[in-house]
């Protein structure tokens, strides 16, 4: 097991609301988990609790066998790859330079990266297919390309898991559909792959495992096709959401009503 998180309550200092209400969550080797929920409904805070970032009011988390609290940052990132929604960056880099900090976690405190952390950002670039891109500015890319860039860096720090909060936010259609089937790559060339989304239709897509955190901040989880069902939908959205099966596609999706 990767990740395993049991019983998780946090609660923002000076909030009411309690964000995650006893949250529960495994994720294996190689499994790809989709966590479904309303816009605030706290995906970003269970992400924030899963780094370190944001420290719970009780419960565990451990990764790889191990508690959290004992890790420092630098352990922590050595297995664990983050992808935000969003990255704005302060330094114009090249797009290859910008790869090659996903490596910081493999570098001495006192040392730069050699041929080995080089050679893993190329390979990153190439298997997102964007290497011609390595001497552009990383500020000159468009929101696509960027968040391509931003995967390649993951994938240079060499991870067990990666994290993507709400990965095609911001994207086109085509480029969404593009990010969700390097993520779903990914998951099948053994990366352990956790991905929020507030839309269905993204899990429906990759398949795996979903879980569904609703505005009291419980959460359950289980199969795609088990536990999205319209019941369920209908209740964490609030919305009259409908699920039809598409012979031509041999899925579900995820419809709305007319306006």
């Amino acid at each position: 097991m990767i990740y395993g998180i049991e019983n998780l309550h946090f609660k923002y200092r000076g909030g009411e609301r309690e964000v995650l209400n006893g949250a529960s969550l495994n994720i294996d080797e190689g499994e790809l988990v989709s966590v479904l929920g309303r816009n605030g409904a706290g995906k970003s805070t269970l992400f924030g609790c899963m780094l370190g970032l944001l420290k719970p009011q009780s419960g565990s988390i451990k990764i790889c066998g191990r508690d959290l609290r004992t890790m420092n940052e630098r352990q922590v990132a050595g297995i664990v790859a983050y992808v935000p929604q969003n990255h704005n960056p302060t330094f114009d880099f090249t797009v290859f330079d910008y790869v090659l900090m996903g490596c910081a976690s493999k570098v001495g405190l006192l040392s730069k990266p050699g041929t080995k952390e080089e050679a893993a950002a190329e390979t990153a670039l190439r298997r997102m297919g964007i290497l011609q891109l390595a001497e552009r500015r990383y500020t000159e890319l468009s929101g696509g390309e960027r968040q391509q860039a931003t995967i390649a860096r993951a994938i240079a720090a060499e991870p067990r898991v990666i994290l993507f909060d709400e990965p095609t936010a911001h994207l086109d259609f085509a480029n969404q559909i593009k990010v969700l089937r390097i993520i779903k790559g990914l998951s099948e060339n053994g990366y352990s792959v956790a991905v929020t989304t507030h839309d269905p239709n993204h899990a429906l897509l990759l398949g795996g495992t979903a879980a569904i955190l609703d505005g009291e901040g419980k959460l359950c989880s289980g199969k795609v096709s088990e536990l999205i069902t319209e019941e369920r939908l209908k209740g964490v959205y609030g919305a009259d959401v409908r699920l039809r099966y598409l012979d031509e596609f041999s899925r579900d999706v995820c419809i709305y009503p007319n306006l």
